[in-house]
């Protein structure tokens, strides 16, 4: 409809002065004779010229004064012909309403601002409701009143658009249609000879297509990666985000009755709520550890439950694995190992600038016969230092499956203190006997978040948003290459 009036008029007249008035009288859509104009005008049946006003449009807080009056309107109306006290005012209006009236209403000099107030004019005008419907109906108002309305943001500029149209070199009173695509039926029915074909522009552009971009915890991660591979590492699969509480917690050497086992802390799954594939023997090893205890162990002693074992949960740690892996290595001759992993685990943690329900654990472990405290203390030195970390101190700290344990502090030029960096210790023989590995085997094992090192190095200070469902991905585009200070 709108392409026929255009085309219709511009046969008789010279040109459409603006499109804008062109659609009011004739009651069209002016967006829709836009997209009509633009159309033609790609195919030259018509030339156009842009046309530009500015307009002022309510904003809410206009809109809302348009219908309810101005604030110091409401205020004069609130104000009985004996006066009112302050306080007795400020109960019937909003507080809002209350403070920008007063402003107002004593600026007009409509009101005696004493304790008791009262009206100094019987009538008042709301020229501010006034200029607001009539900018609000399209009219235009005056300059002085634009500029108080402005003032106290209760309009604003909008640019309004629109075109000025005469007929193009391709101009005809009615569309002729042309084809895109040279068909099949085309050629059988041989009505290509007559087709009109849509010319072809050679110089339009295509689609820009961008490149990807790597999240910066892949970075970070890649680069350990390195350092775990360097230092003759091999990685673990861990691509089991489900596991059961045996693998997590019981092989492990961690009671049932440990607080991490507590729903508060872990993640349990609904469906499939249990598993069914345990390595028996294994189990009845673990079980008689847990409850007698053995290799210089005198146990928890307490009644422990298989069905508490069998239970599903989202790993908590990547421990999990090394304990699945370590079983592994147990079954065959022995030989010495070096694992690595770098994944994701769940807790279930109150969300904070520093903590998430989701996060991702780097773990190293070294297995092989006669390893001491010292080893484990010359590897993290190794390992740390090619993080460009080479200050460490170690502090005693308690795990249920590792004794003795360290906690790892590394000194921090920027914050100027010894910040925390990770965890590490020795395998229990608790944990690696029932496995079945030799007993002059030992194995050293420390742990690190991925998130914390990551956001240190991108001067992160909250850990939402670096990772997540709010992370700006305006981020991914433009952090650097990671460098962890590798020699």
């Amino acid at each position: 409809m709108e392409e026929e009036t255009i085309l219709s008029y511009l046969e008789s007249h010279e040109e459409i002065a603006d499109s804008g008035q062109f659609a009011a009288e004739r009651g069209l859509d002016h967006d829709k004779v836009v997209n009509v104009i633009k159309s033609l005008h790609g195919y030259r049946y018509i030339d156009v010229q842009d046309i530009k006003r500015e307009t002022w449009v309510l904003t809410e807080e206009g809109h809302t004064y348009a219908v309810a009056g101005s604030p110091e309107m409401q205020l004069f109306l609130a104000i009985p012909p004996e006066g009112i006290s302050r306080e007795e005012l400020q109960k019937k209006l909003d507080p809002a309403i209350f403070k920008i009236g007063s402003s107002q209403a004593a600026k007009n000099k409509w009101l005696d601002m004493g304790k008791q107030i009262s009206r100094k004019v019987q009538h008042a005008e709301d020229r501010v409701k006034n200029v607001l419907v009539q900018i609000k109906d399209g009219k235009d108002p005056e300059a002085e009143d634009v500029k108080a309305l402005k003032t106290r943001k209760l309009i604003a500029p909008q640019i309004w658009k629109g075109y000025s149209v005469k007929k193009g070199p391709n101009y005809a009173p009615k569309r002729k249609k042309v084809a895109t695509d040279l068909t099949r039926e085309n050629m059988q029915r041989g009505d290509w000879k007559d087709l009109e074909f849509k010319e072809y522009n050679f110089c339009a552009k295509g689609q820009p297509a961008e490149g990807g971009h790597l999240h910066p915890l892949l970075k970070v991660s890649q680069q350990l990666k390195m350092i775990f591979l360097q230092m003759g590492f091999e990685e673990m699969p861990t691509n089991n985000f489900v596991e059961s509480s045996f693998w997590n917690f019981d092989a492990l050497f961690q009671p049932q009755q440990h607080p991490a086992r507590d729903s508060h802390d872990t993640f349990f799954l609904r469906a499939p709520s249990t598993t069914k594939q345990l390595p028996e023997d294994y189990v009845e090893r673990v079980k008689e550890i847990h409850e007698s205890g053995g290799y210089g162990s005198r146990g928890y002693a307490y009644e422990w439950r298989r069905d508490e074992a069998n239970k599903n949960l989202l790993r908590t740690h990547t421990t999990a694995v090394s304990s699945r892996m370590l079983y592994l290595l147990a079954r065959n001759p022995f030989q010495s190992k070096k694992y690595f992993s770098i994944d994701r685990v769940f807790r279930n943690e109150a969300v904070d600038r520093t903590h998430l329900a989701e996060f991702h654990q780097i773990e190293g472990l070294v297995c092989d016969r006669g390893l001491t405290l010292g080893d484990l203390i010359g590897v993290l030195h190794d390992f740390f230092s090619r993080l460009g970390m080479s200050n460490l101190r170690f502090k005693p700290a308690y795990n249920p499956y590792t004794e003795p344990s360290m906690e790892i502090f590394s000194y921090h030029e920027g914050f100027k203190k010894w910040v925390e960096i990770g965890n590490s210790g020795m395998f229990r023989p608790e944990m690696l006997r029932p496995m079945g590995l030799p007993e002059d085997v030992r194995v050293i094992a420390w742990g690190l978040s991925l998130e914390r090192p990551t956001m240190i190095l991108y001067g992160i200070d909250n850990i939402r948003d670096l990772f997540g469902h709010k992370v700006d991905l305006g981020l991914i585009k433009r952090n650097p290459i990671c460098r962890l200070g590798i020699a």
